[in-house]
């Protein structure tokens, strides 16, 4: 592995928000305590997905995101999409249409047998509604989140907490109206992927200059690396399920072709903090209230949370 010359630029890896927007605020502050401060004001910001559910005020989290490039105009800001906010935007009409013409409602054949138990949304504009739009605003009758341990909100993205910051009752199509127009940009402009040359990092063996991928969940092992960037580029809004941004297990290591080349594979989603080698996840929160949200530094490879003292001490 070759090592960089480069003067080191500073890249902030921000795991999954999903509506605190207080644990965001006091999140900035202790990055902004704890880099030098010419290196912050130049520093690349990536933001891994799901901005919207669960926590209480998505609405006040896409205005903080919305006011950064103004505050911080050296900054550079990536903003991914993750499998909520591919939701959100489903669900008020921002997602690009199919670029085989074909229509939204061919994306729920393949799971029309889970309509009923997951309660889809049959208001007004469904019928022209992408899977996961529906699916997000719809009613989950199961109060119980097993796998988590959390009473669900709403749906089975426990999106009621996203409609209500807008004013909105949950599954209520007034949504649509309710969302400002600069928001409903935002949610329209989120990339699904985001790669970046002469990333630095440091390893056992040294600080080392590694080309970075960002994708929400992460990339399939097995497939293609190519084959899946380009259906990430393109928003192939053909797909019901984008794995790269909602899988699990099959999207936890590094594709094949990756393995033994410098690329770091950086990911929220997963509900945890995991760090092996260049595969990066950065979600600690995963949404629930009694978590810290947490971010990655590097080169330095260190892990800032918003429960640390670092604002309040500096």
């Amino acid at each position: 592995m070759s090592k960089t010359t480069m003067e080191d630029r500073a890249t902030c890896l921000i795991g999954d928000i999903h509506g605190h927007i207080s644990k965001l605020q006091t999140l900035w502050s202790n990055l902004e305590s704890s880099i030098d401060p010419s290196a912050f004001q130049s520093a690349l910001i990536i933001f891994l997905g799901d901005y919207c559910d669960r926590g209480p005020d998505t609405k006040s989290v896409i205005d903080f995101l919305l006011n950064l490039p103004t505050k911080y105009p050296n900054q550079t800001h990536v903003f991914l999409c993750g499998n909520h906010d591919l939701a959100f935007s489903a669900f008020v009409g921002v997602l690009p249409p199919p670029c085989d013409g074909s229509e939204f409602r061919e994306t729920w054949r393949e799971f029309e047998h889970n309509e009923e138990r997951e309660g889809w949304f049959k208001g007004d504009g469904y019928e022209g509604m992408h899977l996961q739009g529906r699916r997000w605003a719809g009613v989950f009758e199961e109060r119980l989140n097993v796998a988590k341990g959390t009473e669900c909100k709403g749906s089975i993205y426990d999106a009621a907490p996203t409609f209500e910051s807008y004013g909105v009752a949950h599954g209520s199509a007034d949504l649509v109206k309710a969302v400002p127009d600069e928001h409903k940009r935002f949610l329209a402009d989120l990339v699904w992927v985001h790669e970046e040359d002469n990333v630095c990092i440091e390893t056992s063996d040294g600080k080392t200059s590694c080309k970075l991928i960002a994708v929400h969940a992460g990339l399939e092992k097995t497939k293609g690396v190519e084959e899946q960037l380009k259906i990430l580029k393109a928003k192939d809004t053909r797909i019901p399920k984008v794995t790269a941004l909602s899988g699990r297990k099959d999207v936890w290591g590094i594709p094949e072709e990756l393995i033994g080349t410098p690329t770091i594979v950086v990911s929220g989603h997963h509900g945890k903090l995991y760090i092996d080698g260049f595969r990066l996840i950065i979600d600690e929160g995963g949404g629930i209230e009694k978590n810290p949200i947490a971010a990655l530094i590097l080169p330095s490879m260190k892990i800032i949370r918003d429960t640390d003292a670092v604002a309040e001490t500096s």
